[in-house]
C-alpha cells in the first residue's frame, strides 16, 4: 500500500475514482472541492494498491491548529473508496492516512466528516468503525430531514394547502435554462436579502462562485424558483447525486411566504422533479454543532413527510500509539518503522533549524564564518579538548590527522597503520589517501571493536599509529589500546565518527588519543544538513598544521606554505550543529533507553544481541547491531511488519574493488560480522509501542514458519 499527496496532475484519476467509487459524490471531485482553494491548504491524499488507486481523502490543512479537516470546504468528505474494499482494508488505508499526516505534517487531529449513508450506493460505514478504533470522539451531529421516496409518509394538510394557496394566487414553477444567469442573478439577490433581513447572514457562496460551480457541474446542480408572473418570489438550489437530491440555499421572500410558495415548490419537487431518486434532503435543522435544535424548522420539512438522519463530525486525536493499534497485529503502509526518519527528527526542532538556516543566509556570511568559529569552541568545550577543526566531512578529518601526524613525525610512506577490518571503508580510505599503508585487524565478535589483545599478532617495526574506531557508537578498550601504543610509541588515533557523546571512565570520546575524527553526516547522533566534520585535538601543532592542510595549506590569505586540499564547513552546517548540539546528551540518553528495551526484550535464539558495556555511556548506540545466520529472511519478515532495518555493512572492506589489494586475507571473524550483521532502528524518535512492536516481531522471526522463507 502506498500513499501519496495530490496533485494537480493527479485531477483525472482522483475524479475517475470518486464517480466509480462506492461513496463518493460530484462534491468530491477536485472541481468542486477546488473553487475555493485560495481559502484553504489543500493536503488531500490518495492511496494505491499495486498502482492500483484503492481510496482518496479529500482535506485541508490549518497550520496553527495543527488540524486535518476532511474537508474544510464541505459538508461531508471522509474516506472514499471503492466498492471491493473490505473493513479491513479501510482500516489499513485510514491507519496508513492518519501515520501519514503524523510523519509529513506533525498534525495533532483529524476533525472527520462522515458522509451520510443516504449517499452511498451500497454500505460504506467501515471508516465510522476505523474511527473508534483510532479512538475518535463524537465532536457534532447535526439532524437533517429526509424524504424516502418509498416511504409511504405523504405530506401534512397543511403543506398540500400551501402549495394550493400557491396554485390559487398563479404561482408556478420554473427551473433554470443552462445558461440563464440572469434568473440565477435575480434569485441570488432575493436569497441575500432575506438572509440578510431574517438571520443576519449572507450565502456561503457568492453569485460567482455559485456560477462557477453550475458551468462546472450543469447536471448535478439545479436553480428551481417559483414565479408570480416574471418575479422570483422563492425558490432553491438543488445538488443533484446519483441517489439524492440535496436541496441547497432555501429562500422566499414575503410574498412568497405569505402564498404558500415553498411549499408548491417542495411538492414539486418530491412528486415530479426526483420522484425517480430515492432521496430528497432537505438539509439540516440544527445550530451550535447539533447543540440546538430549530424545532419551528424541522416541524416545516418534516410535514413534506422527511424524517431524519445525521450528520456526524468526528475529532481523532493522532496519537501514535493509538493509531498504530488499530489493526490487530498488522502494519498497514503507514504504520511503518523507519530505520531512521531524518525528516521528522528534523521537524523535532520546530522553527529553530529554520532560524539558524535564514540567519546564515541573511548574514552574508557563508564560510569560516561566526558561526563556524563558535561551534569549533562550543563542541572542543564539550569534548573537554583544546582545538576543534571544522572540515567537508568525517573522512577528510581523518586525512587531514594522517598528513599531519607524517609531516609532523617524519613518517614514510611504507609507514604501517593498524586499524580494524571491519570498519567503514573511510577509515581505510583515509590513511591511503594520506600516503601510509592500512594494517587490517580483526575485531572482537562480541562487540564488533578492535581486538586489544591481538594487536601485537600486526605490530611490524614499520607500526607509528592504531585507529580506535568505536564503531556503531560504542567506545573501544582504550586503557588497553592507550597500554599498547604507549609501550610500542604509537600514535592513537580516535575514528570517533559514531561515538558523538560516549564516555570512557568520564572522558569524551574524541579526547582518548592524540586526535579524534568526528563525522556530522545528517544521520549521525549529531547530524548536519549536508557533509561536515571536524579533527579534535589538544596538541597546537597538530590542530595548526590541521587548519592548514585543510585550507588549501595556508593559514594566511594567498599565502600556501604546504600542500593542502580543499576542506572547508560552511555557516549553514555550523549554524545547525549549534542547533542540535544542546540535545545530542538527550537524544543519546533515548537512545540508550531504546538499547536497555532491545537487551532485555530481545529473546530469540537465532539473534544474537551486541555486548553490554560495563559502563552504560560507554555506548550512544549510533546503531544497534545485532547478528543471525538468517540476515535476509529476518529483514523479509521485519519488512512485511513495516519495520525496515539496515546492514552495517554487507561488504567488508578487503572485499571492495576498491582494496583489490587486501582481498586475499583471510578475516573470518570480519567476514562473519558483515555476513550476519543486521541493524534494528533505534532512532531517538521511536516511541515505546514501536520498540515494543520491534522486539516482539524480533522475537516470533522463525525461518521454519512459511512467513518467514
Amino acid at each position: 500500500m502506498e500513499i501519496v499527496a495530490y496533485r494537480n496532475e493527479l485531477k483525472e484519476d482522483w475524479d475517475a475514482f470518486v464517480r466509480s467509487s462506492r461513496n463518493g459524490t460530484f462534491l468530491l471531485e477536485r472541481g468542486f472541492m477546488d473553487y475555493h482553494a485560495d481559502r484553504f491548504v489543500d493536503c488531500s491524499l490518495l492511496v494505491y494498491e499495486d498502482s492500483s488507486l484503492r481510496g482518496v481523502f479529500g482535506a485541508t490543512w490549518d497550520e496553527g491548529s495543527r488540524t486535518v479537516t476532511s474537508h474544510g470546504g464541505l459538508t461531508y468528505g471522509g474516506l472514499i473508496y471503492d466498492s471491493e474494499a473490505t473493513t479491513v482494508e479501510v482500516l489499513a488505508m485510514l491507519q496508513g492516512i492518519f501515520m501519514w499526516y503524523i510523519d509529513y505534517l506533525g498534525a495533532g487531529r483529524v476533525v472527520y466528516k462522515t458522509i451520510p449513508y443516504i449517499y452511498s450506493n451500497c454500505p460504506a460505514e467501515e471508516d465510522r468503525y476505523a474511527i473508534f478504533r483510532a479512538g475518535g470522539r463524537l465532536l457534532s451531529r447535526s439532524i437533517s430531514s429526509v424524504v424516502e421516496m418509498s416511504s409511504g409518509i405523504g405530506m401534512r394538510k397543511l403543506r398540500m394547502r400551501g402549495a394550493k394557496r400557491a396554485i390559487d394566487n398563479g404561482m408556478f414553477i420554473d427551473r433554470m435554462s443552462e445558461g440563464d444567469w440572469d434568473s440565477l442573478h435575480d434569485y441570488w439577490e432575493l436569497l441575500t436579502k432575506v438572509l440578510k433581513e431574517r438571520h443576519n447572514v449572507v450565502p456561503v457562496h457568492t453569485y460567482d462562485e455559485m456560477r462557477l460551480l453550475i458551468s462546472r457541474f450543469p447536471q448535478n446542480i439545479k436553480l428551481f424558483m417559483v414565479r408570480e408572473e416574471k418575479s422570483v418570489v422563492a425558490g432553491c438550489i438543488v445538488f443533484i447525486t446519483e441517489r439524492v437530491a440535496h436541496i441547497q440555499y432555501i429562500a422566499a421572500g414575503e410574498r412568497g411566504r405569505e402564498c404558500g410558495a415553498l411549499d408548491l415548490l417542495f411538492r414539486h419537487l418530491i412528486n415530479e422533479s426526483f420522484r425517480s431518486l430515492r432521496y430528497l434532503d432537505f438539509g439540516i435543522s440544527t445550530e451550535d454543532g447539533g447543540n440546538r435544535l430549530n424545532e419551528g424548522l424541522i416541524f416545516q420539512k418534516e410535514g413534506f413527510g422527511a424524517r431524519g438522519v445525521c450528520y456526524d463530525i468526528y475529532e481523532i486525536p493522532l496519537d501514535r500509539s493509538a493509531i498504530l493499534a488499530m489493526k490487530d497485529g498488522e502494519t498497514s503502509v503507514g504504520g511503518k518503522i523507519p530505520f531512521y526518519d531524518l525528516k521528522t527528527y528534523n521537524d523535532s526542532y520546530g522553527n529553530a533549524l529554520i532560524d539558524a538556516v535564514t540567519g546564515v543566509v541573511r548574514s552574508g556570511r557563508y564560510l569560516q564564518g561566526p558561526k563556524v568559529n563558535e561551534f569549533e569552541s562550543r563542541f572542543a568545550e564539550y569534548i573537554g579538548a583544546r582545538h576543534c577543526i571544522m572540515c567537508g566531512n568525517g573522512m577528510d578529518a581523518l586525512t587531514i590527522i594522517f598528513r599531519a601526524l607524517k609531516r609532523m613525525r617524519g613518517w614514510s610512506s611504507d609507514a604501517e597503520v593498524l586499524v580494524p577490518a571491519n570498519t567503514f571503508i573511510a577509515t581505510i580510505l583515509a590513511i591511503k589517501e594520506a600516503g601510509l599503508k592500512p594494517v587490517l585487524c580483526e575485531p572482537r565478535q562480541d562487540d564488533y571493536l578492535l581486538d586489544a589483545e591481538k594487536l601485537d599478532d600486526y605490530l611490524s617495526e614499520r607500526t607509528v599509529a592504531v585507529v580506535a574506531v568505536h564503531l556503531y557508537g560504542h567506545v573501544c578498550d582504550m586503557d588497553s589500546i592507550n597500554a599498547f601504543a604507549s609501550a610500542h610509541k604509537l600514535a592513537v588515533v580516535e575514528d570517533a565518527a559514531q561515538a558523538h557523546g560516549a564516555l570512557y571512565h568520564g572522558v569524551r570520546a574524541g579526547h582518548l588519543g592524540v586526535a579524534a575524527g568526528f563525522s556530522f553526516y545528517p544521520a549521525k547522533n549529531l547530524g548536519s544538513l549536508g557533509d561536515s566534520g571536524c579533527v579534535i585535538t589538544d596538541d597546537d601543532e597538530l590542530a595548526a598544521t590541521s587548519r592548514m592542510l585543510g585550507n588549501y595549506g595556508s593559514n594566511e590569505k594567498y599565502v600556501h606554505e604546504i600542500a593542502g586540499v580543499n576542506s572547508r564547513s560552511d555557516e549553514l552546517q555550523a549554524a545547525v550543529l549549534l542547533v542540535k548540539l544542546s540535545c545530542l546528551d538527550a537524544d543519546n540518553r533515548m537512545r540508550r533507553k531504546i538499547a536497555r528495551a532491545y537487551d532485555e526484550g530481545i529473546d530469540n535464539p537465532l539473534v544474537t544481541k551486541p555486548l553490554r558495556s560495563a559502563e552504560e555511556q560507554e555506548n550512544v548506540y549510533y546503531v544497534y547491531p545485532i547478528l543471525t545466520a538468517y540476515r535476509q529472511q529476518l529483514m523479509k519478515w521485519l519488512a512485511d511488519r513495516g519495520i525496515q532495518t539496515i546492514i552495517h555493512y554487507p561488504i567488508p572492506p578487503h572485499k571492495q574493488g576498491a582494496l583489490s589489494e587486501f582481498s586475499e586475507l583471510h578475516l573470518p571473524v570480519t567476514e562473519l560480522i558483515h555476513r550476519e550483521v543486521l541493524s534494528l532502528p533505534i532512532s531517538p524518535m521511536l516511541a515505546d509501542e514501536e520498540v515494543a512492536r520491534i522486539i516482539e516481531a524480533v522475537n516470533s522471526f522463525n525461518p521454519s514458519d512459511d512467513a518467514a522463507t
